[in-house]
């Protein structure tokens, strides 16, 4: 029964081993919507644009966990943790994927501000760490990434991100293993019954350009529901979002069509 899920395993080692390894999205609200999510300002703004991360006005903080295509090995969880100070807002932002033997993780130090009413602009040191099967002990270098978000009108926002511009990696035995550069560009536009809708173009040094969009919409007060789709490789994804006082709590289901179901679950809170 655990031959198939072995041999993804290994697949997704010989993958990393040849492409180098990712930056992984987190909160589930985001993989509701595809991870549509540069311009959206929220808890988990660490993970998409920490630029956004100046519209909130209080500490925010957050858990997530996510059961990647249902293999527990690829298992991810992460957290964030957000607050104004020095004139902005600092977040402070960490994930583990992998168990045992096999772990990435990352380390995130963030500083967003508002450099005018509608334009923002942020900063984040990156540290990660990876341990593999076939090395002794873990590795790990420091980059960082940077966006900027601008707010057209009330109702649209445009934003862009970029991660490891330097290009940074760790050394192996077969050279050096590189993140990739990642530059997401794209935008939301907020209609006046909280309706929402989020599109973007993300382009890896790894992969050709992939266009996400999401949908976002409150069937009654405190309950959302989401849908999503991204293409190259096709992905579509949905959930929903539940708030209750200072808490809320979302749920998302993805699905790959080559790699099958992925279900993550994230618990905020907000001052």
């Amino acid at each position: 029964m655990r031959k198939p899920f072995q041999i993804l395993i290994i697949t997704v080692f010989s993958y990393l081993s040849v492409c180098g390894t990712e930056n992984y999205p987190a909160g589930a609200r985001a993989v509701a919507l595809s991870n549509a999510f540069v311009s959206v300002s929220d808890v988990w703004s660490t993970f998409h644009n920490q630029a956004t991360l100046s519209q909130l006005e209080a500490f925010s903080a957050g858990v997530f966990y996510e059961s990647r295509y249902l293999v527990d090995e690829l298992s991810l969880a992460a957290g964030t943790v957000n607050m104004p100070a020095i004139r902005g807002t600092v977040g402070f932002s960490f994930y583990q994927l992998g168990k045992g033997t096999y772990k990435e993780s990352k380390l995130g130090l963030a500083y967003s501000k508002k450099l005018s009413q509608r334009l923002s602009a942020a900063l984040q040191l990156d540290y990660f760490l990876y341990r593999f099967p076939e090395n002794d002990g873990a590795k790990g270098f420091p980059t960082f990434e940077a966006g900027a978000s601008y707010q057209t009108t009330k109702e649209l926002t445009l934003a862009m991100h970029v991660f490891n511009p330097v290009m940074n990696g760790f050394e192996t035995a077969f050279g050096k293993q590189k993140l990739p550069l990642i530059l997401r560009i794209g935008g939301h536009y907020q209609f006046a019954d909280k309706s929402l809708v989020s599109f973007e173009i993300q382009k890896n040094t790894n992969s050709d350009a992939q266009v996400k969009a999401g949908l976002e919409f409150y069937l009654v007060k405190n309950l959302a529901l989401r849908f999503g789709v991204s293409g190259r490789p096709v992905q579509i994804s949905s959930g929903l979002g539940y708030s209750f006082g200072k808490f809320s709590t979302d749920i998302a289901f993805s699905y790959h069509g080559n790699l099958g179901f992925t279900p993550s679950v994230s618990i905020n809170y907000k001052l």
